[in-house]
């Protein structure tokens, strides 16, 4: 299993829009980078788990957890001219975004800031905390993985 960490603003899908979901599960549609679409087609698999992060709000933080529950498929946004994610170099034939399907799994019982993160010696590298990262999705270690659940749960 890997693990990722999902930006998302909350004024544009939060958490708990995605709990209110049918199932509780949606697809993550509108990536527009390629390092994050490359991502999403080659690496993110159905199990692996990720902090679903409120971002560009105060305080921006993780709040929770979702799991991929279908691997990357073509993003079909791209392909509808209403969409705001509508890309018209994009086919059928040559898809050039891609979409995962993911599925709440905890709300956490307090936001984990961007704050908190960064004052933790053993998450100094964790890609979310970099000055200038801009990407949506961003990878997670293991060790990074456990020291966040162990915060999410030190606020209880």
């Amino acid at each position: 299993m890997n693990y990722w960490l999902f930006k998302s603003e909350p004024t544009t899908f939060s958490i708990d829009a995605l709990e209110k979901c049918p199932k509780k599960t949606t697809h993550w549609d509108g990536v527009r980078n390629y390092q994050v679409r490359n991502m999403l087609r080659d690496e993110i698999k159905v199990g692996d788990q990720a902090f679903f992060y409120h971002s560009n709000c105060n305080p921006p933080g993780i709040a929770g957890i979702v799991e991929i529950v279908k691997a990357g498929y073509p993003d079909h946004s791209a392909l509808n001219p209403e969409s705001k994610y509508f890309d018209p170099s994009a086919s059928k034939e040559n898809p050039r975004w891609f979409m995962v399907d993911i599925r709440f799994v905890k709300k956490f019982p307090h936001l984990v800031t961007l704050d908190e993160l960064k004052q933790h010696p053993e998450l100094e590298n964790m890609v979310v905390n970099r000055r200038g990262n801009r990407l949506s999705i961003t990878s997670v270690t293991k060790e990074e993985w456990k020291v966040i659940i162990a915060m999410s749960k030190d606020s209880q």
